[in-house]
């Protein structure tokens, strides 16, 4: 791909995901052989939580590794020359220092062509830095900045958790998203609504450490409570864009996609956007609806905890869920909470799971939520122009079978790997003993560390190219 050729325009057309391309580890843990080895009741976290198999990395891989992965990978299967990038910024909480960022690492793949000239650096703010990092790509193609270039939304992370209840819901994983006009995936302008909000729901405060500080019930509640203020907010908007338009429902959508920690709670979500929709309507028409008139008088505040509430709108969301949500999940539920690059492994979900014909036209909304907090809902519009869309589609063409191809360990290794992690920690100097020949093709990863702290990388050998993907 090359860059535009529309900088002399108001306005370039289209702006939004040109392609993109997902990166996890080779490896994973399944979640009902964890139960077991837990001793938790079989069903805690494959229907509790939703969750199937969980990715993890190695000491073999870090937070840089990831990202020089994957963005190497939608490179090279797009042709995409490093010449014609203008623009990269990293998504990721994270952190292995606290001055030097991600994006100044991935510009060593810049080096044989020559190209400095990129703006664009890191953004941190737990689960939400991917999408800082895709709104301003999109907002520099649209403004006086842009120089005919491409730009990459780079975002990725390893999530891990101390040994307890909140370890299976860990994963790891990197998407790189390649912006510019024409674009196959259309960010609709004008329509994107934010919740920004202090408090602390999930942080990390310990620097010698990778696992966070979270408040479980106050995150599911800042996650909901955030939902309903941009939902609110993106209908208020379209409304006020074109006051004849009909009211904004689960309906206007094809396909909605949530931020995921853990796959139950996106139904939860979908539920909550119900209730919402509900809420929003007259009393005469909540009134009317038999299976959901002792709600009527209902307040969204008072129902974040509410079982009969939340029991009753999943079960009246139900074929929605199914239908619109749930085919977003199948990264999730495969690889588990890859933080930063969560709602975007739905979008590849979403891309995946459906037909090129299915797609075609779609109009697809999405919540994105960082604790601490940062949320945003914004919609998307999928090409009709099927040319647009084949090549966006051929890059993912091998997701389903690198899924499949993993390998499985057992819980005892997983944990022996995440204790190895714990005592590699800014350490220095540091040589990894991960496996490197279990990696997939074309894989990045850590070689070295030294007494200074300095990190070296290597790739392993790639697949052989064909016709550029």
């Amino acid at each position: 791909m090359t860059g535009g050729t529309e900088m002399n325009n108001a306005w370039p057309q289209d702006v939004g995901i040109l392609a993109m391309e997902i990166y996890f580890p080779a490896q994973f843990v399944d979640q009902a052989e964890l139960e077991s080895h837990d001793g938790v009741s079989s069903g805690k976290y494959t229907i509790g939580l939703g969750q199937t198999r969980m990715g993890f990395c190695t000491d073999r891989e870090d937070i840089n590794s990831l990202c020089l992965t994957v963005v190497n990978r939608l490179l090279e299967k797009t042709g995409t020359d490093y010449s014609q990038i203008g623009r990269l910024e990293v998504g990721t909480e994270t952190l292995v220092d606290k001055s030097k960022s991600v994006k100044s690492v991935l510009m060593q793949l810049f080096a044989d062509s020559g190209n400095t000239d990129l703006e664009g650096i890191d953004c941190t703010n737990a689960c939400y830095g991917g999408t800082a990092a895709l709104f301003n790509s999109v907002n520099w193609v649209e403004s006086s900045a842009w120089d005919g270039r491409l730009a990459l939304a780079v975002c990725g992370d390893i999530a891990v958790y101390a040994a307890g209840a909140a370890r299976p819901s860990g994963g790891a994983g990197a998407v790189a998203m390649l912006i510019g006009p024409n674009a196959p995936l259309v960010l609709e302008r004008g329509l994107r609504s934010s919740h920004m909000q202090h408090v602390y729901d999930f942080y990390k405060p310990d620097m010698s450490s990778e696992y966070p500080a979270v408040d479980a019930p106050l995150s599911i509640q800042c996650y909901l409570s955030s939902l309903d203020t941009c939902y609110a907010r993106y209908r208020s908007k379209v409304a006020s864009k074109d006051p004849k338009q009909q009211r904004v429902t689960l309906d206007t959508f094809n396909a909605l996609l949530f931020h995921t920690p853990y796959c139950k709670l996106v139904q939860k979500s979908l539920a909550r956007l119900a209730l919402n929709d509900f809420v929003a309507e007259d009393k005469e028409a909540r009134l009317a609806q038999d299976n959901l008139k002792q709600f009527a008088d209902v307040q969204l505040d008072k129902t974040y905890f509410d079982r009969d509430v939340e029991k009753a709108f999943m079960a009246h969301s139900q074929k929605q869920f199914e239908a619109k949500t749930k085919p977003s999940l199948y990264c999730a539920t495969n690889i588990g909470n890859m933080y930063t690059p969560s709602l975007y492994g739905g979008l590849v979900s979403h891309l995946v799971v459906n037909s090129a014909a299915t797609l075609a036209g779609q109009r697809i909304a999405l919540f994105s939520y960082g604790s601490g907090l940062a949320s945003t809902f914004f919609s998307i519009r999928i090409t009709e122009d099927t040319g647009r869309l084949d090549k966006l589609l051929a890059v993912l063409a091998d997701v389903k079978t690198r899924l499949e191809s993993r390998k499985k360990l057992s819980p005892a290794d997983f944990v022996a790997t995440l204790e190895t992690r714990e005592k590699a920690v800014h350490a220095s100097p540091y040589t990894p003993c991960g496996p490197t020949d279990t990696m997939f093709p074309g894989t990045w990863y850590l070689q070295s560390i030294d007494d200074k702290h300095r990190r070296q990388y290597s790739r392993s050998e790639p697949a052989q190219q064909v016709n550029g993907h």
